[in-house]
């Protein structure tokens, strides 16, 4: 239902709209505002803006003195709720698209289904392999960098399983084809928190990889940056790769504690 700004019949989406207008209005240049100020900026009548800015009011979003408004911390609630309802490969895509722009490499999460990685998230920069790899590609976890962060974290009896029935084969000359060294790789990995791997899957590929922990401090997926060989010794790429993939591991943890049903997978 259309209405008048000034009847005081207004629809409940054009409601909502105004009422997200004006918590909008404020902002780090904006931080108090009158009444007449808060109408300029949103293009709202004086008498919408005061219906409005006293809703807000009573219901705890804003604060007054009776002549200068301010948005509360209460506002906070608002994004929380959106945050909390985001699955992992959401929060996760603007972390990817800012590595990706830093270190000018192809970025992507993983989460491990049964013994493969399931590609949920990735910003590519460059085609490095062979295959392409979108939402929803699959690898052998045993071959990858982010398939070993996984595995080193599965809990004891787990990794025993895994390791009991997994034949790994040689995908790249590189490839860990041994049972025993690939223990000893993933135990190295779990000490050290991170992954690196070195044109095991694919001849030319390198990966690093860390692993992304949930509120609970379970490991719930994995972060890798993959580069091309012939660019960058192993030693460079750990140097220039693994400190801004770390950070933004923890970038990314950090916005999944107060995201609580994050660990959930769009797939």
């Amino acid at each position: 239902m259309d209405s008048d700004a000034d009847s005081g019949v207004v629809g409940p989406v054009q409601s909502l709209t105004r009422g997200l207008m004006v918590i909008r209005a404020f902002d780090e240049t904006r931080p108090e505002m009158t009444l007449s100020e808060v109408a300029r900026v949103t293009g709202l009548s004086r008498a919408a803006t005061r219906r409005f800015l006293h809703t807000l009011v009573r219901l705890g979003y804003v604060w007054t003195d009776g002549r200068l408004f301010a948005l509360t911390p209460r506002v906070l609630e608002l994004g929380f709720s959106y945050l909390s309802s985001l699955s992992l490969p959401e929060i996760a895509q603007p972390h990817l698209e800012r590595l990706a722009a830093q270190v000018h490499e192809s970025v992507s999460v993983s989460v491990l289904d049964g013994d493969d990685i399931v590609y949920v998230g990735r910003v590519p920069t460059s085609r490095i392999m062979t295959v392409a790899i979108n939402i929803g590609t699959r690898f052998p976890a045993y071959a990858t960098s982010m398939g070993r962060v996984l595995l080193a974290n599965l809990a004891e009896q787990e990794l025993t399983e895994y390791l009991r029935r997994v034949r790994p084969e040689p995908l790249a000359p590189q490839t860990l084809t041994s049972v025993g060294s690939l223990r000893r790789e993933l135990e190295n990995i779990r000490e050290q928190g991170w992954a690196v791997v070195d044109q095991e899957l694919e001849a030319g590929l390198r990966s690093l990889a860390a692993p992304i922990r949930d509120r609970t401090d379970h490991v719930v997926a994995a972060v890798n940056v993959s580069s091309h060989a012939s660019r960058t010794s192993p030693e460079e790429a750990r140097n220039e790769l693994l400190p801004p993939l770390l950070e933004t591991a923890a970038r990314i943890e950090a916005d999944l504690r107060v995201a609580p049903h994050a660990g959930r997978t769009a797939r």
